[in-house]
């Protein structure tokens, strides 16, 4: 291990006492009483996907699996405070709070009981719709996930050739919304 990256790491654990020691102050926390930091991806090979050519930015909560990427530090910033606003928002309506500044946060995974009640249907979806061997989907993932397009109608146009049935009105993309409306026609 380098030094840098020592000297880095011991940095985000000071900064992270920090963030934390502060919050006792206040009670309703914001984007800024969080530990954030940025970090370059570097561009990928030439032949991989375009959106990898160029380098990104990552915007990140220490502690907390909570990012924003962008081709600038503003950008990654920008996704980062919308995906901290989403977070919040959720919360609120569970009636959950925030995790504390500078504490560390567990990963949480999506549900799957909706997905779960079609595996079969979920893995012929995943294999012939979206084209991948495998992936983890949750009740909360949609087409944007998968798509590299600027819409989903080259997946409505898969999914109405494969099962005979038209999604395209589910603009979410939800894809549990989509494998219950594909079961209900296969049943009718």
């Amino acid at each position: 291990m380098s030094s840098t990256s020592r000297t880095s790491r011991f940095a985000h654990r000071v900064l992270a006492l920090w963030k934390w020691s502060l919050s006792y102050r206040k009670r309703d926390w914001e984007l800024s009483d969080y530990p954030v930091f940025f970090r370059t991806q570097k561009p990928g090979p030439a032949n991989e996907d375009p959106r990898f050519r160029t380098r990104r930015f990552v915007a990140s909560i220490e502690n907390w699996h909570l990012t924003g990427t962008g081709d600038s530090r503003a950008e990654a910033l920008d996704n980062l405070r919308s995906s901290f606003a989403a977070v919040n928002l959720n919360k609120k309506k569970k009636g959950e709070p925030l995790p504390r500044p500078g504490t560390h946060v567990p990963i949480e995974f999506a549900p799957q009981e909706r997905v779960d009640a079609h595996p079969e249907l979920a893995e012929d979806f995943i294999r012939r719709v979206l084209g991948l061997e495998w992936a983890w989907i949750s009740d909360e993932s949609c087409l944007w996930e998968f798509s590299l397009d600027e819409n989903n109608d080259s997946y409505y146009a898969a999914i109405r050739e494969i099962y005979g049935v038209d999604v395209s009105d589910i603009e979410s993309g939800n894809l549990a919304d989509i494998l219950e409306r594909i079961a209900k026609q296969k049943i009718a």
